[in-house]
């Protein structure tokens, strides 16, 4: 168990690193960039990570259900932002959105999953419009489902290390919980 725990807080260590998603709108548009997009920045991979780990916790149809409204509510703000639907307060939802996923994983709240589902949902909508407030219509399509993809796979991860160390030891996912929300308040005030 040690050694598990150890390995998870390294993972999650390397992943407090500054958040250097947000980069030159010019520098996007692939697919690739999509894909990669989501994997530059540790906010974006906490919340995802996050959402995959309360999942688990939750089990049953959550697992589906938190990481479906996630990516779904995530494209509708992506499409916001295309659009010029103006959203306040992206850049601090987006961080409020790692540190919030990850007190619901360290304290292991347990609701109904709808109610799970909109929780996601309010934070998904704040990681979509912060994609797509970064880029132009022009590549939209392909850069979006690159964003999908990885957004997937992120919560994916979650849910098998939340299956995997939770099915275990409750006690390791709750610990990576509190990783993630130190690791968003890192994020605030550095």
């Amino acid at each position: 168990m040690l050694k598990r725990l150890s390995i998870s807080a390294a993972i999650l260590a390397t992943m407090t690193a500054p958040a250097f998603a947000h980069l030159n709108p010019a520098e996007h548009g692939s697919f690739m960039s999509g894909l990669t997009h989501p994997l530059s920045g540790a906010d974006h991979m906490l919340a995802m990570i996050a959402v995959g780990l309360w999942a688990a916790q939750i089990g049953g149809k959550a697992r589906w259900t938190l990481p479906a409204a996630f990516i779904s509510v995530m494209a509708i703000g992506f499409i916001l932002a295309l659009v010029g639907t103006p959203l306040p307060f992206v850049e601090p939802g987006t961080l409020a959105s790692v540190i919030g996923l990850g007190l619901l994983v360290a304290l292991a709240v347990r609701v109904p999953v709808a109610a799970s589902a909109a929780i996601v949902g309010v934070f998904a909508l704040f990681h979509g419009h912060a994609h797509g407030g970064e880029l132009g219509m022009a590549t939209a399509t392909s850069f979006g489902l690159g964003f999908v993809v990885a957004t997937a796979l992120l919560h994916a991860f979650g849910v098998g290390i939340g299956m995997f160390v939770g099915g275990r030891n409750q006690i390791v996912t709750r610990l990576l919980g509190a990783a993630t929300a130190l690791g968003g308040t890192a994020l605030i005030v550095g």
